[in-house]
This record gives C-alpha cells, sequence and structure tokens, in this order.
C-alpha cells in the first residue's frame, strides 16, 4: 500500500473513531429513554460480540480462546463495559446530557495517569500538573452546571465513577493474560460485559417492554450495536496499529466536542458558561497529560488511554 493511500486509511478511520463515538453519548441518551440502561447496553454489546465473532469466524479467524484468556477479557468486560459504559447509561437515565456525559468521560486518561502514580510509576511534572488541573476541570464542570440547573449532581457522579472504572479497566488490561487478537478480544469482552449488564440489570428490576419502545430507541440501539461497538472499534484498532500513538490519542479530546455539538444540536442541551469553561480545561489537561506521557522514557511507558462509549 502506497503511502498517500495509507495516510487517506487513517484519515478515514480516525474520523470514524471522532464521529461516531463522539455520537454515542447522543445514542445512549436517546436509547435510555425508553430502554432499562444496563439491559439496553448489556443486549447492545452482547448482540455486538456475537455478530462481530460470526464475522471473524466467517472471515476464517479463529474465535476459540483458552479459559485463562475467557477470565482476562471476563474481567475487561466487567470493568469496562459494565461498569464504565453501564453506569454512563445510567447516569444519562437519571438526568445527565450527552456532552456532559463525554466531558465527564474524557477524563479517563487522568485517571490512568493516577492508577500508574500510585503503583509506583514516578509522574512527570506536568503530568502531575495536568491531573491537577484536570480534576479541578471537573469539580468545575460539575458545580457550575449543577447552580445552572443543568447536571443532576447524582448523574454526574455516576458517570464519574464510570470514568474511574474505564481508567482502571484501562491500566489493568495490559497486566492481564488475553488473545493477543485485538478482535477477537473485542468479541470475548463485548460479549461476556453484556451478558453481565443484562444480568445485574435484571437482578436490580429492569425489565424490558421490546414492543413498547419507539422508532427513535430502535434506531439508536442498532446504532450503538453496528457503527459505535462494531465498525468504530474496527476503526480505532486498524488506526492504533498504523498510526502514531500521539495522533490516535486526540480521539480522547475531540469526541467530548463531537458530543456537546451533536447534543446541542439535536437534544437542544444547553452550551452554558460553566460547560465551555469546564470542558476546556479538561480537554487541555488531558491534551496535555496524553502528549507528556507519549513521550519515550528509559523504561516502556503504558498507553494511557483505551476508552469508548
Amino acid at each position: 500500500m502506497g503511502t498517500k493511500a495509507r495516510l487517506a486509511l487513517v484519515a478515514v478511520a480516525l474520523g470514524i473513531v471522532y464521529v461516531v463515538w463522539g455520537s454515542t453519548y447522543l445514542a445512549i441518551r436517546v436509547a435510555v429513554r425508553e430502554m432499562p440502561p444496563l439491559v439496553g447496553m448489556g443486549s447492545r454489546f452482547l448482540t455486538a460480540g456475537l455478530l462481530l465473532g460470526a464475522l471473524l469466524t466467517a472471515r476464517g479467524i479463529d474465535i476459540r480462546v483458552s479459559r485463562k484468556q475467557l477470565a482476562g477479557a471476563a474481567l475487561v468486560g466487567l470493568l469496562l463495559p459494565l461498569l464504565g459504559n453501564g453506569l454512563v447509561a445510567i447516569g444519562e437515565e437519571s438526568g445527565a446530557p450527552s456532552g456532559i456525559a463525554a466531558l465527564l468521560v474524557a477524563a479517563v486518561p487522568l485517571y490512568v495517569a493516577v492508577y500508574r502514580f500510585l503503583a509506583g510509576d514516578r509522574p512527570r511534572l506536568l503530568s502531575v500538573l495536568g491531573v491537577v488541573l484536570g480534576f479541578g476541570g471537573l469539580a468545575w464542570l460539575v458545580l457550575a452546571g449543577r447552580d445552572q440547573g443543568h447536571v443532576p449532581l447524582g448523574g454526574a457522579l455516576i458517570i464519574l465513577a464510570a470514568s474511574a472504572f474505564w481508567g482502571f479497566g484501562s491500566w489493568v488490561q495490559p497486566r492481564l493474560h488475553l488473545p493477543e487478537n485485538a478482535f477477537v478480544l473485542s468479541v470475548h469482552e463485548m460479549w461476556t460485559g453484556g451478558s453481565m449488564m443484562i444480568a445485574v440489570g435484571l437482578l436490580r428490576g429492569e425489565r424490558p417492554h421490546l414492543l413498547a419502545y419507539g422508532g427513535h430507541t430502535w434506531l439508536a440501539w442498532g446504532y450503538l450495536v453496528v457503527f459505535g461497538s462494531m465498525i468504530a472499534y474496527t476503526a480505532y484498532a486498524w488506526v492504533l496499529a498504523n498510526a502514531r500513538i500521539g495522533l490516535v490519542a486526540t480521539y480522547a479530546y475531540v469526541n467530548p466536542l463531537v458530543a456537546v455539538l451533536l447534543g446541542w444540536l439535536i437534544l437542544d442541551e444547553p452550551i452554558t458558561r460553566g460547560i465551555v469553561t469546564g470542558g476546556l480545561v479538561i480537554i487541555a489537561a488531558v491534551a496535555i497529560v496524553i502528549t507528556v506521557e507519549s513521550r519515550p522514557r528509559a523504561r516502556r511507558v503504558e498507553p494511557v488511554l483505551e476508552a469508548a462509549a
């Protein structure tokens, strides 16, 4: 493949990650208006995992894994789909706007940096400053939004917890025994995580009423299955292997901008001064942490992000 063709594919794949992952917060907000959050999003991941597994099998890729690899994938499924995406869905069901949810989840690289520091990784000064700045932006976003009546505190705290779990799942993933093929990992992460989400949802009293859902709900759910879980993840996995990590990492601060704009355009979610100020501070802090931690050290530097709605 020529250089121009590869650059074009990188641009297309990165564009998909920018727009599609940024739009999943809007789709989740629409879906959970009628669907119960955990059962609805769990069925999304379970369906996407089964479809992706069938597609890989049809292409001759062996998706079988060992018990140890399956256990590792299930742990990732617990931390990312269930405790990450599932809590985002509950937070949005509780009234948190989709754009606010995306800005709160954008803090995942900050949490990853904190976990690395706690594990003994000596932080760089700029990383520490970026983390402090980022959490200050989070506090301002939640408190300013609450004062203006646009950010319910309960929903915001649930999404902050989701971001912390997402960060921990991203930090612990390289330490687990997992399938080498990223797509095979995705299959087992999604079907196990989706199954756990459905089970927990049923235990907390969620009951799906399939015939009662409107067309917008099913459209949002289908979009999340096909575009959010299958196409965007495939694009992310490909671009991660074919572009610099510093370039790929830019999705962490482009996604929130896409989500805020789509929420404003489609759902009439307000863009207040507090949202703009807090959002810009968070994005700037994430950009600092990603830029600093992407620089080579004397020893291997672990990835500082791995999140997707």
